[in-house]
């Protein structure tokens, strides 16, 4: 059994957002106000309450651009938030769905092809589990099988350890 983490998107990201920053297509962030329904924080991979400010914006969580680098809306608090740190424990916002897609990724940031499956959340730590135990795969990501918007990503735990560094790889 591989042991696995849920990683948010870096800090640096968010701050750099949060301090005015641009999105993935050079664009700031819109500012809008959650319904509370369905509008999870990739920071603190918590839901953003009804009533409060979130920012919208363009998200790539790949180091540099290349066919597979998949872009696309995601939300943050518009308030500065603590980023998750129980990364072993399937963060809140991954039960706001039924399922959700699971897809493994190479280490050179390619789509690892016949490994996306739109996965119960009870079974993604069990699918990421198999997924990172193969040498092709170095990380996966969870994304909503609805819109395929990004929410995390998870990583073997034996990784560099992202909370230090604040960057992925």
């Amino acid at each position: 059994m591989i042991a696995i983490r849920f990683v948010p998107i870096p800090t640096t990201d968010a701050e750099a957002l949060w301090n005015g920053g641009r999105d993935a297509y050079d664009n700031p962030p819109e500012t809008m106000i959650s319904d509370g329904d369905g509008n999870p924080c990739r920071h603190c991979l918590q839901n953003i309450e009804e009533g409060e400010e979130m920012l919208v914006f363009s998200y790539r969580p790949f180091p540099e651009l290349q066919p597979y680098a998949e872009t696309g809306p995601i939300f943050l608090h518009k308030r500065p938030c603590r980023r998750y740190a129980a990364e072993e424990i399937q963060p809140p916002m991954l039960t706001m769905s039924p399922d959700f897609i699971v897809r493994g990724y190479s280490a050179n940031d390619r789509i690892v092809y016949g490994t996306g499956a739109v996965t119960d959340i009870a079974d993604i730590p069990a699918y990421a589990e198999t997924l990172l135990a193969r040498p092709d795969i170095a990380y996966v990501h969870v994304r909503s099988a609805r819109n395929n918007c990004y929410q995390c990503r998870i990583d073997k735990i034996e990784a560099p350890a992202l909370a230090e560094t604040g960057a992925y790889g």
